[in-house]
């Protein structure tokens, strides 16, 4: 049983169709007929878990959202990411390229997480903060105002 469907709502953004989400069943924090956020194609966003995209939040490209992972505000997740588990990203995050997000990691603010980076565990990425090149952010790791890791 599918948990959302595309609506015939769309927008342009970043040379891309996307199309406003949906849901179908109750799950979570989301309601039947709770409008989500913008996603180019069913695979962005599994249709199984609690994973969901909140608001203005975009996920395109060959990006994966799954498992409960939530993308909310602004947020874009794109190029090839991956984000699972129970990842938190908001704000106008920006997480990008080959990266990996799991466990209960959370990006917010301006943070910027690009290239092959992987963020887990309890890791917080936030502010102005990027994390990029082949670096991991692990543990209960707080990477923020400024800060890059590379």
């Amino acid at each position: 049983m599918k948990k959302y469907e595309l609506t015939d709502e769309t927008k342009e953004f970043a040379g891309r169709t996307l199309y406003r989400i949906r849901a179908l069943i109750d799950f979570g924090l989301v309601k039947t007929g709770d409008f989500g956020g913008w996603i180019e194609k069913e695979e962005n966003l599994s249709q199984e878990g609690k994973c969901w995209a909140y608001d203005n939040a975009c996920i395109y490209g060959n990006a994966r959202v799954y498992d409960n992972a939530n993308v909310y505000d602004n947020a874009n997740v794109y190029g090839n990411a991956k984000v699972f588990d129970d990842v938190y990203i908001s704000g106008n995050a920006k997480v990008f390229d080959d990266v990996y997000i799991s466990d209960n990691a959370k990006v917010s603010g301006n943070a910027c997480i690009s290239d092959n980076a992987n963020v887990f565990d309890d890791a917080e990425i936030f502010g102005n903060a990027k994390v990029f090149g082949n670096a991991c952010a692990f543990g209960n790791a707080k990477v923020f105002d400024d800060a890059e890791i590379f």
